[in-house]
């Protein structure tokens, strides 16, 4: 009975991944850059993202924005004037709390491709799901902000393994926490040895224009280059 799980677990993926290949080609096709911007809720994605969506010089970014339920999260980056597609998981994909390559392929016809360099991918919050479901991105990046604590890395290491980049976010509350962001790091790099993380805050603009430079070089990448060296700018 185990491995007939198993199994399942393996066909299913393995589906995922050959729907994730045809989103990859329709992105190529159109020549844009896609990275799946993951988290625990609450990390503050959103928060980040307004920060660079409508103010990165070069970079057309677009944003897919996935949740379960609602669009407010949609709604604060709409009103940058930037194009974003809301995505839910419920009731169309049964309240699922992550996006996989299927979902996204949904919403490709919704999706103004050809007037994009970057396409953002906001995933469902959560830190287990998303890391197992390729959508046809380029490249990942793992938000952690530092009120979750030192130890997540080393509770939930695949989210951590799957990324290219890793944001420390809400450094502005490391005054009034009893946490140590050199600590976190080190974790972080205990999972993911040489993985580059990068201390930003979404309140003060800490940090900001080092992630805005990494977004405006995987925009400025030419697409099809793939998603090796490149992306880990």
């Amino acid at each position: 009975m185990h491995r007939t799980k198993v199994r399942v677990v393996e066909e299913a993926l393995d589906a995922n991944n050959t729907i994730a290949q045809a989103n990859r080609a329709d992105f190529d096709r159109a020549g844009v850059r896609v990275v799946n911007f993951m988290s625990a809720p609450g990390a503050g994605k959103t928060s980040l993202l307004e920060h660079v969506a409508a103010d990165t010089p070069g970079v057309r970014i677009g944003v897919l924005e996935g949740d379960v339920q609602g669009s407010m999260d949609a709604d604060r980056l709409a009103a940058l004037h930037i194009p974003v597609t809301q995505l839910n998981t419920d009731p169309s994909f049964g309240g699922e709390c992550h996006l996989d390559a299927n979902m996204v392929r949904s919403a490709l016809p919704e999706l103004p491709l050809e007037e994009l360099d970057l396409l953002v991918i906001e995933n469902v919050g959560n830190l287990v799901c998303p890391a197992e479901f390729k959508v046809g991105e380029d490249a990942r990046i793992m938000v952690s902000a530092i009120t979750e604590g030192e130890e997540k890395p080393l509770k939930y290491p695949l989210m951590f393994r799957a990324c290219e980049l890793v944001l420390i976010n809400k450094i502005d509350l490391l005054p009034h926490l009893d946490v140590s962001v050199e600590r976190l790091e080190a974790n972080v790099q205990a999972v993911h040895p040489g993985v580059p993380t990068m201390r930003v805050s979404a309140r003060t603009g800490e940090g900001i224009d080092e992630w805005r430079g990494w977004l405006a070089r995987m925009g400025a990448v030419p697409s099809g280059a793939g998603a090796g060296a490149e992306a880990r700018v």
